[in-house]
């Protein structure tokens, strides 16, 4: 394959990535639309759409480890296409959470603390992996350090609102006025807020193998 082919090839599957990356950022934002509105159809949707995104995937995988067998590339080409093919691993990993905050909003338990809100921890989240994948497309160093600080700032986010739930939660308790419905309602509500933590973790994935594409740096991958 003559070196111009075989760059076009990278582009393309530079592309490939960051287009299955932006969908499964959709899939995870109409997910927490649908869990804060109580939205069936477009929960059942996001559920629906796993499978497609899980072929996408492997597809993609499969193209990754081609370039490696065949091509045997070298160098920064070498960092791009192993960068490529753990990041699909995250996108595919967020596609996943994503699909189970679809999941607990078709489970209509009732609402658990209303006064405590998920929209600003699913925004923020979003926004990371929105930045990271941008940052992955152009090869943007700084900003794949801007996304390891923004997660600093949601993990503790998560963990303040953890931390509320389990004290109201103790205060009930001591009121007796815990029933298994509610009780329910906290298990949900604290799954929720690590699912989001956990999309916030691999939008530092993202960041720190896009790093490491760009500039060899190691930094943020420990």
């Amino acid at each position: 394959m003559a070196r111009e082919e075989f760059q076009a090839e990278l582009g393309d599957l530079r592309d490939a990535v960051v287009d299955l990356g932006r969908t499964v950022l959709d899939q995870f934002r109409r997910a927490a639309r649908a869990l804060v509105e109580g939205d069936d159809e477009t929960a059942t949707d996001v559920v629906d759409g796993d499978g497609t995104v899980n072929r996408r995937y492997l597809d993609l995988e499969s193209r990754c480890i081609d370039l490696f067998a065949l091509q045997q590339p070298v160098a920064g080409d070498l960092r791009f296409v192993a960068a490529s093919f753990k990041i699909l691993t995250d996108i595919e990993r967020i596609g996943d959470l994503a699909v189970n905050l679809a999941e607990h909003a078709l489970e209509k338990r009732r609402n658990y603390l209303p006064e405590v809100s998920v929209d600003d921890l699913t925004g923020i989240a979003a926004e990371m992996v929105g930045r990271a994948l941008d940052a992955y497309e152009r090869g943007d160093a700084a900003a794949c350090h801007a996304v390891a600080d923004q997660d600093d700032e949601l993990d503790g986010l998560c963990q303040r609102v953890a931390q509320l739930v389990v004290e109201d939660l103790v205060g009930r308790e001591a009121d007796h006025t815990v029933d298994d419905d509610l009780l329910a309602g906290v298990r949900r509500l604290l799954v929720t807020i690590r699912d989001v933590e956990r999309v916030g973790d691999h939008a530092e994935n993202i960041a720190a193998r896009t790093l490491y594409m760009v500039e060899a740096d190691e930094t943020l991958l420990y």
